[in-house]
């Protein structure tokens, strides 16, 4: 399948840098998963959301500033870039923070990674790229990892099926907001895409200013901490590497990533939180990435990294 979104990736003479990008994005993310799982007892989604976004708007205006160098946006350009803001870093924040007080951390990333093949179906049918055969049984195979997922959470009292739904539109968001990036970074900095993008979901996110007033004031240090983290790693440094690679690298060799991301969070979650996924929803999460591996048997031009 081709897309006629998107352009062959960038040529790089440093292919170790690229590799170095798309590990610290993996590492990064994976780590995000679990970090807001801890903080979810103090943050409400929406002032979590509009803490990390303020947070890594700063940062990333800070590195913006010090190289200096800024490229003027068409109209379309603006377009995609605050449907990518508001989309993905806003919604799909708030959608996954508010998924994580329902959900265990390692639950969420296997259910937040049936994005690769949302957006295979999204440009089957916004860009006309119709739906391959493996693209239909990997769907129908995610679906039924998705149920599994769902009749795991119904048995638990600790994770409920609206916590499910929260984790697929945090999803679609994540989906979204991939195919609203990609096109722009043909021309633009990857810094410079990153930062726009992150300082408009945080605009979209002010109406829950007084809610993160106090919520920081009724925080602990860590807590704090843990907001703070989520800002410069996760957000800011992560999403600025994950651009860099997503402009440079394959949808193969990018994609490979995808799977490491719910194995390296239901690790971290079990060492630091103490918490595993019930069995059947490790189960229902393998049969969901193993629908995600099947849709991709085909060439792709679509780029499928996680973003969190």
């Amino acid at each position: 399948m081709t897309s006629t979104l998107v352009s062959p990736p960038q040529q790089t003479r440093r292919p170790w840098v690229t590799i170095a990008a798309i590990a610290f994005t993996v590492l990064s993310w994976a780590s995000a998963f679990v970090v807001i799982r801890w903080v979810g007892d103090i943050f409400e989604p929406g002032p979590l959301a509009l803490g990390r976004l303020v947070v890594g708007s700063a940062v990333l205006g800070a590195f913006l500033l010090a190289r200096q160098r800024w490229v003027p946006l068409n109209r379309r350009e603006w377009l995609l870039v605050v449907i990518c803001g508001v989309v993905w870093f806003a919604l799909y924040n708030i959608a996954l923070n508010a998924a994580e007080q329902r959900v265990d951390a390692g639950t969420t990333a296997m259910l937040v990674n049936i994005g690769p093949l949302l957006i295979a179906v999204f440009a089957g049918l916004l860009l006309g790229e119709g739906f391959p055969r493996w693209l239909v049984i990997g769907a129908a195979v995610s679906f039924a990892g998705v149920l599994l997922i769902g009749a795991s959470t119904a048995q638990s009292g600790e994770a409920d099926l609206a916590g499910v739904l929260l984790c697929l539109v945090a999803a679609m968001s994540y989906a979204i907001g991939v195919l609203s990036q990609k096109p722009i970074l043909r021309r633009l900095p990857a810094l410079q895409v990153t930062w726009l993008a992150c300082t408009i979901g945080a605009v979209a996110c002010l109406p829950y200013g007084s809610g993160l007033a106090d919520d920081v004031g009724a925080a602990s240090s860590g807590a704090i901490s843990g907001l703070l983290y989520l800002g410069i790693v996760p957000t800011a440094l992560a999403f600025s590497t994950w651009a860099y690679a997503l402009a440079r690298t394959s949808a193969g060799s990018l994609g490979i990533s995808t799977y490491l991301v719910p194995p390296l969070t239901i690790v971290t979650a079990w060492v630091l939180l103490g918490e595993v996924p019930a069995l059947l929803a490790l189960a229902g999460g393998a049969v969901c990435l193993g629908g995600v591996a099947l849709s991709r048997r085909r060439d792709r031009s679509l780029v499928v990294e996680p973003g969190h």
